[in-house]
């Protein structure tokens, strides 16, 4: 070759190291990790889930038509409490049937746009559930300390309107998270170390520093739970002080095991997000992260409704009364 040849175009791949160097990748799709580190468990797995997941919304529903056809539960604890089980049913929906899915498949991709509505969804729900937690914490306290008003102030249009409100500030909470994290693009990983699309896990691969966003989104998060609890504890302050008022014996115990159910049911839900929302960063231990969203998605739906049924005596009545109206019927 002469010296005055036209060089030859080179094909040779630059070295991985210096092409992570000068390059950043923008991430169009996460892979959900998930379960994928125990592949000799996938399908054990998956049957527990599953199981768990057909208790859960049968149990839901079951309320739900309950409170529908048996007129004694038509007041507003019973409606509040259907509404809870309709919330319920549809936040294990935002996340387990996803999770089944990819325990089943080899792919665990999800696509930007369906991971932020994933979030969204599930946020929303879990929001609106601290409230609507808060919404019964108050009806109990006013069927208590004010039972002659109660029909009053819990009339039907006030009860749909704080309903309302219940979602709209649930939901509102959950634009301005979602907003915050999808604001900037995605870089460098891919992978999500979640079965879901969890804040968290999310915000680690975000281009942008997220430290700012992720004290923002902490600080709401703490707004939404203890403002929440605090509300409930405020409600069952005045609630425990009108009952030792009560002069029988019997008196108490009816009053008390009308907000057992409900006492449960927020020690529970608030437990469990205290110890996922409201601790610090927990670093490189993705598989306990895992386990506990496990407990706060999986097993906690389920409890809902056998607390609701066990020590609710009027809803396991009205069951009683359902199902033998139903024996009648298709004799």
């Amino acid at each position: 070759m002469g010296l005055n040849s036209p060089p030859r175009e080179s094909h040779a791949v630059p070295a991985p190291e210096k092409q992570q160097e000068n390059v950043t990748w923008l991430v169009t799709e996460f892979v959900l990790v998930g379960f994928s580190n125990l592949p000799d468990l996938r399908t054990t797995l998956f049957g527990l889930f599953f199981l768990t997941y057909l208790v859960t919304l049968s149990g839901n529903i079951t309320i739900i038509t309950i409170i529908q056809v048996d007129r004694t539960l038509h007041t507003p604890m019973y409606g509040f409490l259907a509404v809870l089980s309709l919330s319920e049913t549809s936040y294990t929906l935002v996340t387990i049937p996803n999770m089944l899915a990819h325990l089943l498949m080899d792919s665990q991709a999800i696509s930007v746009p369906g991971c932020r509505a994933q979030m969204f969804f599930f946020l929303g729900l879990g929001c609106s559930h601290c409230f609507l937690l808060t919404l019964m914490g108050y009806d109990r306290y006013v069927a208590i300390c004010h039972p002659l008003r109660y029909s009053v102030i819990m009339r039907p249009t006030v009860c749909f309107c704080l309903g309302a409100l219940v979602f709209c500030s649930g939901f509102s909470v959950a634009s301005i998270e979602t907003s915050m994290i999808f604001s900037s693009p995605f870089c460098g990983s891919d992978r999500v170390e979640h079965f879901f699309c969890d804040i968290a896990p999310v915000l680690k691969l975000s281009c942008s520093e997220s430290v700012g966003k992720a004290l923002a989104i902490f600080f709401l998060s703490v707004l939404v739970v203890l403002v929440s609890f605090l509300l409930i504890l405020l409600s069952y302050a005045f609630i425990v002080a009108a009952i030792v008022r009560i002069p029988s014996a019997a008196g108490r115990r009816k009053a008390f095991s009308t907000c057992a159910a409900h006492l449960t049911v927020v020690t529970v839900h608030f437990g469990c997000a205290a110890v996922i929302y409201l601790r610090p960063e927990s670093g490189g231990r993705p598989a306990q992260d895992r386990l506990l969203a496990v407990f706060y998605t999986v097993v906690t739906p389920l409890l809902n409704p056998v607390v609701y049924t066990l020590r609710n005596k009027e809803v396991r009545v009205a069951l009683r009364r359902t199902l033998a109206r139903s024996r009648e019927i298709f004799k």
